[in-house]
């Protein structure tokens, strides 16, 4: 057989289309070509595959050997096709027993020697060739992360001369076992408790959580902003299987680490304020995710929000309405999830304090105007975080809520919004407001007169609606109240301190 078709994985974001890797041998001078728009470094697999089979034991062929990666129009990148090459090129040559390789896929780089060296993006390529019914064969090394995805038939390769072995049937390779996915405990989390005073803080980030709104601390220095912020992750609800998964497939394309004792954990972000657009939303030639992909599902900390440059906060517009970004480039788009809920913190000044008599409100106001009206729009819940009162450090702090005792109400409040709507309120869309967020007429006026005299945007006044909800689920209650909608109203803290300054530069 002078012909062979071995299938094998591209990666495209966090897609892994199939691609069919055509082996051809034919009579002239030797040669070796690859074709169907092969990128640097899958043209210089042709030097590794050819030591690996000499350096095997196999004989290179001394013909003409012409390569198609099909589809042509898929760019093809790394060295994952070195493993369904070789192959390739053993099957047509009659080197490997004669099976039937359309129930095989094959990825792997090789070293000289023959060795198998780990790939990225195994994950996306695992749950597609178990999709497709066909038997994956990919290097060792990534067969811990492949474990993680239920009911895939995977063999782990550690050397190119264990595939004739296997073939023949003299001593076939071992499926992987899959992974037993035990929930661990939530170890090394920053607990609630730790945090002394903040009572309206905490009664904040208890409806953020509950009702994955996003949220702005606004406060002077040392009041503990960071400190509330990095302890949401730890009251969220627990994460499903799928949610996992979704969270590994976008860290096995970006060479993150994931274990047993991360797989239930949400991801916690927090970019420094010199980070780039690109490396917010991602990008590059070959667009690779970024910090709000990297935080799906879990949490995007922006400190010191001001500090970012303008440009950088509103590429985040986007994603947090539609829970997803798209990278558009020349030759190929890509869509990655960014389903993040953000928490930001800043000073409300760039002092730092309130009236410290060292910056006017002209100054004020142009610091604060570094945060565009859109962006803040989108920012569900707005709240000041004052200074701790005098006697506060002396308080017995034992009797502090753990983050423990407040996820079992988050996680109550959250099962209540996925039985009802299957999804949290903050996601919930345009229409189905009418449906989940019904109010009185006396309360639906109040709240019209209330955005008016505000000056709310319509997106504002959903958002109020959602919390409102959130509120009502917490208290466990059916319909909201008229004191939901006062206390939803009352977390717009950016709204009034930007119209007080606004009245002050105008007089």
């Amino acid at each position: 057989m002078s012909l062979a078709c071995v299938y094998s994985r591209a990666r495209v974001g966090l897609t892994a289309p199939l691609v069919t890797v055509e082996v051809h041998l034919a009579n002239g001078l030797p040669a070796f070509n690859i074709v169907g728009l092969p990128e640097t470094s899958v043209k210089e697999s042709k030097d590794r595959v050819r030591s690996a089979i000499i350096n095997c034991g196999y004989e290179f062929p001394a013909k003409r050997i012409t390569i198609n990666l099909a589809p042509a129009d898929l760019p093809k990148e790394g060295g994952r096709f070195d493993l369904p090459i070789a192959v390739g090129i053993l099957a047509a040559s009659e080197q490997i027993p004669e099976i039937d390789l359309t129930h095989y896929e094959f990825a792997g780089e090789l070293a000289l020697s023959g060795e198998l060296r780990a790939i990225i993006g195994e994950i996306p390529m695992t749950i597609a060739s178990c999709e497709s019914g066909r038997t994956l064969i990919i290097p060792e090394q990534n067969t811990e992360q492949a474990s993680w995805v239920k009911k895939a038939k995977v063999h782990g390769l550690r050397h190119l001369t264990e595939l004739y072995p296997h073939f023949s049937k003299q001593k076939t390779l071992p499926f992987v076992t899959e992974r037993e996915i035990k929930e661990q405990p939530l170890q090394n989390l920053l607990d609630m408790s730790d945090v002394i005073g903040q009572p309206f803080a905490k009664r904040a980030l208890e409806i953020a959580a509950s009702g994955a709104h996003n949220l702005l601390l606004i406060g002077p220095p040392g009041t503990g902003k960071t400190m509330l912020a990095s302890r949401l992750a730890g009251i969220l609800p627990k994460m499903t299987e799928q949610e996992a998964l979704e969270i590994a497939a976008v860290q096995s394309i970006s060479h993150q680490v994931i274990d047993q004792q991360s797989w239930f954990r949400r991801p916690f972000r927090a970019p420094h304020h010199t980070a780039s657009s690109a490396a917010l939303v991602g990008g590059g030639s070959q667009p690779k995710p970024g910090e709000i992909s990297l935080a799906h599902n879990g949490v995007l900390f922006l400190d010191e929000l001001p500090e970012f440059e303008r440009k950088v906060l509103d590429v985040l517009r986007e994603p947090m309405e539609s829970g997803e970004v798209t990278i558009s480039r020349a030759l190929q788009k890509q869509c990655f999830p960014a389903r993040f809920q953000l928490i930001a913190a800043m000073n409300p000044s760039p002092t730092g304090f309130y009236n410290d008599n060292r910056s006017t409100p002209e100054q004020v106001l142009r610091y604060l105007n570094r945060l565009s009206g859109p962006f803040l729009d989108r920012i569900d819940i707005q709240i000041e975080v004052a200074r701790l009162p005098k006697g506060t450090w002396a308080q017995d702090s034992t009797g502090n809520e753990s983050s423990f005792t407040v996820r079992e109400r988050v996680e109550a409040c959250r099962a209540k919004q996925t039985a009802r709507q299957s999804k949290a309120n903050a996601h919930l869309e345009a229409s189905e407001l009418k449906l989940h967020c019904q109010l009185s007429a006396q309360d639906n006026e109040f709240l019209e007169l209330a955005v008016e005299k505000l000056g709310l945007s319509t997106r504002a006044h959903h958002k109020i609606l959602k919390i409102a909800r959130t509120l009502a689920d917490m208290e466990r209650i059916e319909h909201i109240s008229h004191d939901h909608i006062v206390e939803a109203l009352s977390y717009r803290a950016m709204d009034r301190l930007l119209r007080h300054l606004t009245s002050a530069v105008a007089v």
